[in-house]
């Protein structure tokens, strides 16, 4: 651990502590004081945590990242702005961690759903984000959620009412323009009973060096259903924390696709825990270039009997980057009936590359159907000269197939306008001559 960086956070906090959102709260505050006395003791994870093992996060320690005052967004291109967002949602747009309204859209959004700012939130609706906050992301478990439950500076709350079903998804788009800024966010999503809905988190921001955290917290009611989207392309030298932590209560459903382009180091967390015959699914694309390091951890805990998960992570990396995955699925000596899937596949398109792979089966109960698979490897050169036999160059086909490899996520999209978002980052990395995205 290296507490000198946290010594240096520490110190500074009071200067942007009566900033922060909610600070009339007693519970919150007393909430924020425990977080920054963890985060201190420990400072950020270090890879002799086995969580960690194969994450250096040492870059991140060597800056003192700074929360980012300015609220208005006046900085944000349109046509930039434009470029990411989509036409068919809600989108609640946050700049360097602050939610804007100028750059929102949120009209013709139900009345009875209650999506706005994790600020407004605060000071409007307390007693019901007190209930929620911490439920489902605990701080003990390593620091980065201590760090944000700390430093959160806005993010976004949605609330969707029992039985209702919203026909278009919510976009929740990050963006960083400052340098060596800091963005701090807490997300909360409820879904009640019978409830449906699609939320969309987006990260971006401009060629600098900054350091993104954002926890998200989901509660999937009885028989809900919810899908999270994360596409995260952020500038390649900034650095990104996110966590989503799920808790699914009897017979819920949950879908989470996380896409995972940009950042100098990017870290992404997927805790689920289920209840009696829920359903959860996780899919993964993680690219990687030139030195990025890109790890994914998931977790999928199922406590009661009769539920299902399925997971499937794919990565391709070129140059040196490396790619990270470490899957864990636990089954409470309760959770009889269990049917649990994972794979891990990853393609390494030069010699320089690396895949870390750490599938774990953890059973406690002996009447389970429960598998994994993890497969590393390269491209198949007698694919590559059957393609250069029906007259494709070398480069050409090497990329027909790497495409090939990495769009069966890309079609796992539902939305249109993010599946061709996502499409665009592909085909950027994996040109394809004469292909339309109309025709995939």
């Amino acid at each position: 651990m290296n507490t000198a960086t946290a010594s240096r956070y520490a110190a500074e906090y009071p200067t942007i502590a009566s900033a922060l959102p909610g600070q009339t709260l007693p519970w919150l505050k007393a909430l924020r004081a425990e977080a920054l006395i963890a985060f201190s003791a420990h400072g950020f994870p270090s890879p002799r945590e086995e969580e960690w093992r194969y994450t250096n996060v040492s870059g991140i320690e060597k800056k003192l990242f700074a929360p980012s005052v300015d609220l208005t967004g006046s900085d944000v291109d349109a046509d930039w702005l434009k470029s990411y967002r989509l036409e068919d949602a809600w989108v609640l747009v946050l700049v360097n961690g602050h939610f804007s309204a100028e750059l929102s859209v949120l009209d013709g959004l139900p009345e009875a759903v209650s999506v706005m700012s994790m600020a407004d939130a605060l000071a409007k609706q307390p007693d019901k984000v007190e209930k929620y906050l911490g439920a489902a992301a605990d701080q003990s478990e390593h620091s980065f959620i201590a760090f944000n439950t700390a430093w959160f500076t806005d993010g976004l709350f949605v609330h969707v009412p029992a039985k209702l079903v919203l026909d278009k998804p919510i976009q929740l788009l990050h963006i960083v323009t400052g340098s060596d800024a800091m963005a701090t966010t807490r997300n909360i999503i409820i879904a009640d009973e019978m409830a449906e809905a699609k939320v969309i988190e987006t990260y971006v921001g401009i060629d600098n060096a900054y350091l993104t955290s954002a926890v998200t917290e989901v509660f999937v009611g009885q028989n809900a259903d919810v899908t999270l989207y994360k596409m995260q392309s952020e500038s390649d030298k900034a650095y990104h924390f996110g966590g989503s932590y799920i808790k699914q209560a009897r017979d819920a459903r949950f879908t989470h696709h996380n896409f995972a382009f940009g950042g100098l180091l990017a870290r992404s967390d997927i805790h689920a825990d289920l209840d009696h015959a829920s359903e959860c699914e996780l899919n993964g694309l993680y690219l990687g270039v030139k030195r990025q390091h890109i790890d994914n951890h998931t977790r999928i805990n199922h406590l009661k009997p009769y539920a299902i998960s399925r997971e499937l992570y794919k990565g391709v990396l070129d140059d040196r980057a490396r790619g990270v995955f470490q899957g864990r699925v636990i089954v409470a000596i309760d959770a009889q009936k269990t049917d649990s899937q994972m794979n891990n596949r990853n393609l390494l398109l030069s010699d320089d590359a690396e895949a870390d792979t750490k599938p774990q089966l953890e059973i406690y109960a002996d009447d389970v159907k429960c598998g994994h698979g993890v497969t590393v490897g390269q491209l198949d050169e007698k694919s590559i000269f059957y393609l250069q036999s029906r007259c494709v160059d070398e480069e050409t086909a090497r990329n027909m197939l790497t495409f090939a490899f990495a769009n069966e996520m890309v079609d796992k999209i539902k939305i249109r306008s993010l599946h061709d978002k996502v499409l665009e980052q592909v085909l950027a990395r994996f040109p394809q001559e004469g292909v339309n995205k109309e025709w995939l």
